[in-house]
């Protein structure tokens, strides 16, 4: 103990600076992302965002149907719908169970309109995901057309491929723990957890997207990690967050009626794209912080 106090003493440790710094940075991050043009990025991820994930479900159905049946990944599905809001899983599980009856030939043909509509939907809401990053990092060399609708095509393939590996792990280790009763480490339930899976996937999705896709220039690791970092827990927070003011706070019912669930699932939307940005903001603060790259022009901040 004694040996670590000298070593943070040689390297001037002193906890007040560093949290100055850091509230500094989040501050300043906090500003980039309250610029005047981010609702508009963030709207428009949003909405693209709402337009692909129902086809993606039929798409998803489609393909479990060929190797099981399409009822369980119904019951698998609602685990990790579990991140969303009480309110806003409803239409995901009424769409869920919907697909899940319906037949197998309906099924197919529906995934076949699906990758349509979806993938159109998809790449354009990853091209104003993008498209908003940039804007928020200041980037001064942007991307021609033909080489940043690559770019949204590449970043939606990785995604998609990472969630279908990730949701492979998730849903094998619950399939195998509910077909032969394994539990190879009773004592980490966090293994089995929606939570833990959805966590790692956004830390990790989102760092790489803030290191290679939000400029063209890469951007430092230390900054991607702390803005994935920091997107995830802010997503997580987000659903909590909701989940406790709709049901504890405001009961949106009272004043939306029979399209509360609606409304709940695009506020829903917009937090988590809000926190994709926070945590694009952060990583330029932080990669701003460690000098890796010149100091661009800030955003005006609202009302300027």
């Amino acid at each position: 103990m004694k040996t670590l106090g000298r070593r943070l003493r040689s390297l001037d440790w002193d906890p007040s600076h560093w949290g100055r710094v850091a509230l500094g940075i989040v501050a300043k991050a906090l500003t980039r992302l309250w610029g005047r043009d981010v609702m508009l990025y963030t709207g428009g991820v949003s909405f693209f965002v709402m337009l692909a994930i129902f086809p993606a479900l039929a798409i998803l159905m489609g393909a479990y149907s060929l190797f099981s049946d399409p009822a369980q990944a119904a019951r698998q599905g609602e685990h990790l719908a579990r991140i969303m809001p009480d309110a806003a899983r409803l239409i995901f599980q009424s769409e869920m169970l919907r697909l899940s009856r319906a037949p197998d030939e309906a099924i197919s043909v529906q995934s076949g309109v699906a990758l349509v509509i979806g993938g159109y939907a998809a790449h354009r809401g990853f091209k104003a995901l993008l498209a908003g990053l940039s804007f928020i990092h200041d980037e001064d060399k942007p991307r021609g057309f033909v080489g940043f609708n690559l770019l949204a095509l590449a970043v939606l393939i990785a995604t998609f491929a990472m969630l279908g590996v990730l949701s492979a792990v998730f849903f094998g280790f619950r399939i195998l723990g509910e077909t032969f009763e394994l539990r190879p480490l009773r004592g980490a339930p966090w293994l089995y957890s929606e939570w833990t899976w959805a966590s790692a996937g956004m830390t990790a999705g989102m760092t790489l997207i803030y290191r290679w896709a939000m400029s063209r220039d890469p951007v430092d690791w230390r900054a991607s990690a702390l803005g994935g970092v920091a997107a995830a827990a802010l997503c997580i927070f987000a659903s909590w967050a909701l989940g406790f003011y709709v049901e504890q706070i405001a009961h949106l019912g009272a004043t939306y009626g029979s399209i509360a669930t609606v409304v709940i699932f695009l506020i829903w939307l917009s937090w988590n794209v809000n926190a994709l940005f926070f945590g694009g903001a952060l990583a330029t603060e932080v990669e701003l912080a460690l000098h890796t790259r010149p100091h661009p022009p800030r955003i005006s901040p609202p009302g300027s």
